[in-house]
C-alpha cells in the first residue's frame, strides 16, 4: 500500500510518501498531491492513502522524523528511499545520503563526491529534482560563495535544517 501522513515539524507541516516504510516523496508542505507529482511516471503511485503517523506504511520513516528533529540527525539517512531517473542523477542522490549533517558541501564539492567534477549544473539539477527532501538532504549543499542558494521548501526552511545541524554537531 502506497500511503502518506503528515507530520508537525519546528519548520512547519512535512508530508512523506512511503511504498510500505521506503520513501517515494517527502517535503514541508501538507499537499499530497504535489509531493506524489515529484515522484518519477514509473514510480508514481495512482492511489494513495492518508494515514496516521502510526500506520505500519509509514511507522518507520515518520519515526524517523520525529527522531531527526529530536536531535537525532542520523535517523532520516537510515530510511530507505526509492527514485528513478539517468544514471548520474540517480548516483548524485545516493552521494548526497552520504553529506554529513552540520557539514554542508557546496555544488561544485558535491559534483566532485559523485565523480564529474566538471558538472555543477547536473548536480545542481539532482538536487532541484529530489523528490525524498530530507531523507536525501539536498538542503546540505551550498552556493560556492556559502551562501543557502535555493531550496523547494523555501529559504527560512533550508537555513532553519542548516542551523539544527550546525548546533547539533556543535
Amino acid at each position: 500500500m502506497i500511503a502518506a501522513t503528515t507530520l508537525d515539524t519546528p519548520d512547519g507541516a512535512f508530508t512523506l510518501v512511503a511504498d510500505d516504510g521506503t520513501v517515494l516523496a517527502s517535503g514541508w508542505t501538507d499537499d499530497v498531491d504535489v509531493l506524489v507529482g515529484l515522484v518519477h511516471p514509473a514510480l508514481r503511485p495512482t492511489a494513495v492513502t492518508e494515514v496516521d503517523p502510526g500506520h505500519e506504511a509509514v511507522s518507520g520513516p515518520a519515526a524517523a522524523v520525529a527522531a531527526y528533529y529530536a536531535g537525532d540527525l542520523d535517523a532520516v539517512g537510515r530510511v530507505a528511499v526509492v527514485q528513478r531517473s539517468g544514471p548520474f542523477r540517480e548516483h548524485a542522490w545516493q552521494v548526497l545520503r552520504q553529506v554529513s549533517p552540520g557539514a554542508p558541501v557546496t555544488y561544485a564539492e558535491y559534483a566532485d563526491r559523485a565523480g564529474r567534477p566538471a558538472a555543477v549544473r547536473a548536480a545542481a539539477g539532482a538536487c532541484a529534482h529530489n523528490a525524498a527532501a530530507l531523507f536525501v538532504p539536498c538542503h546540505r549543499v551550498l552556493r560556492s560563495d556559502g551562501t543557502t542558494g535555493g531550496f523547494r521548501y523555501g529559504p527560512a526552511v533550508k537555513e532553519s535544517l542548516l542551523a539544527r545541524e550546525r548546533s547539533a554537531a556543535g
